[in-house]
């Protein structure tokens, strides 16, 4: 009786999982039914790439036992190598897109919201998602060389030049449907050290100052944190020393922005603040500097929702 259920499965099975891909217990039981040690899973996405029977049970089985987050109302394979979503061992309940293209484009400040398109919306990537199911997302081009601040003071809460800009003007020339899905959030300012190796040490700094508001940029250490090679680009120091390799496994460090500043004074000084420059390396210059890019930085509200697209550069999520 074994043989003949084990032969009727291997026949009818793989059109059965194909045509129910969201039964997961199937999958859990035919993996226990057909084991096997020799697959290496793929999760980033839930399309199967199996062309037989037992590998389309190992594939659907992985992809049904992995974690996932809501994303938006989407349900997105959390990984641990390559490309995706992942978990941050350093606060709990967030996780983090790293890699040098994860699929975490999405559209925002669109003109027309029910017919978003790159003609229509701006390209902005996401950072995070956060314990509390907001959406931490940065514009993916820059807005223009702006100074950090005019005076030359490395305090955001001051509040410096281009904290003012962001909130007040930047802000309001923002499309109505844009603003409704920015939520004001606590924000990490605080000062950090240059060539700081211990992350943990640089994340405890950061967050020892804190700020409300509703447009920033980012910190130093979610840049180092959206890059998926902690060997060799986990650090301050790491990123700086291995520069010409950590670029293609983080995807903020874009060709299409030259110097860009970051959120994180430098600490010890009043006057400094730190920048990844055009070889992706932190660094860090006086605030009053002109030549450096902004890319601004918003909380999406829990309350949004994705409603189409995969991620993709060529399908950016789109915001409902």
């Amino acid at each position: 009786m074994k043989e003949k259920t084990k032969e009727f499965l291997k026949k009818y099975l793989i059109g059965f999982i194909l045509g129910i891909v969201s039964a997961c217990t199937i999958s859990v039981i035919a993996a226990t039914y057909f084991p096997s040690n020799q697959t290496t899973y793929d999760n980033s996405n839930t399309e199967l790439k199996s062309e037989n029977v037992q590998d389309a049970i190992d594939e659907l089985y992985g992809v049904c036992t992995s974690e996932k987050v809501d994303v938006g109302g989407k349900d997105v394979i959390v990984v641990d190598e390559g490309d995706g979503l992942y978990k941050d061992e350093y606060e709990d309940g967030r996780y983090f897109y790293k890699g040098g293209n994860p699929n975490n484009y999405v559209y925002f400040n669109c003109i027309d919201i029910d017919n978003q398109s790159s003609s229509t919306c701006e390209i902005w990537r996401i950072i995070s998602i956060n314990a509390d199911k907001t959406i931490k997302i940065m514009r993916d081009e820059s807005i223009g060389n702006i100074q950090w601040d005019s005076s030359n003071s490395n305090n955001w809460a001051r509040p410096a030049s281009l904290n003012t800009y962001l909130n007040s003007t930047y802000y309001n020339e923002l499309n109505a449907n844009a603003k409704n899905q920015i939520v004001v959030k606590e924000w990490g300012i605080g000062a950090i050290t240059g060539g700081n190796n211990d992350l943990a040490n640089q994340i405890n700094n950061e967050n020892a100052t804190k700020w409300n508001g509703k447009v920033a940029l980012a910190t130093v250490s979610e840049y180092i944190r959206s890059n998926s090679n902690k060997s060799s680009c986990g650090s301050y120091s790491l990123i700086f020393d291995n520069y010409s390799s950590c670029v293609s496994t983080g995807w903020m460090d874009t060709t299409s922005v030259s110097h860009w500043w970051t959120l994180s004074p430098a600490s010890g000084t009043s006057n400094f603040t730190f920048y990844v420059n055009n070889r992706g390396q932190i660094n860090y210059g006086y605030a009053y500097f002109t030549g450096y890019a902004v890319r601004p930085v918003v909380y999406l509200s829990s309350d949004v929702k994705i409603t189409g697209g995969d991620g993709s550069d060529v399908s950016p999520f789109e915001l409902g």
